[in-house]
């Protein structure tokens, strides 16, 4: 099974979904999406895969977010998909992406349902 994780080493939450894979004997492929940030092809992609909006996948609490007005309703999918593209710390994480389905790991535990 091909997995894929965009793990940020700073997040404790994302410490544990990838100790947690590894626990299971899985060795995912890692991806620091800080130092490597979807684009936003990969976003669009990413958020099919979760069926999820983009609003649902940002964190609200970063700066960008407030600071770019991006609780505007009015904003598009495609504005809101740039967003997340130009300003990577607003994706929540981790993600995890087996080659059936992908899940936000929060609480890390939730990754066990697409193992």
């Amino acid at each position: 099974m091909n997995v894929t994780i965009y793990h940020n080493p700073r997040c404790s939450k994302s410490r544990q979904a990838l100790e947690l894979l590894r626990k299971n004997g899985i060795e995912p492929t890692v991806v620091e999406y800080l130092k490597n940030p979807p684009g936003k092809k990969e976003l669009k992609a990413l958020l099919d895969r979760l069926g999820m909006n983009p609003r649902d996948l940002m964190r609200k609490q970063e700066a960008p977010y407030r600071e770019n007005g991006l609780d505007d309703p009015e904003l598009s999918r495609e504005q809101l998909i740039a967003a997340l593209a130009e300003y990577p710390v607003l994706i929540e994480r981790p993600i995890v992406v087996t080659d059936e389905a992908a899940v936000v790991g929060r609480p890390p535990e939730k990754i066990l349902d697409i193992l």
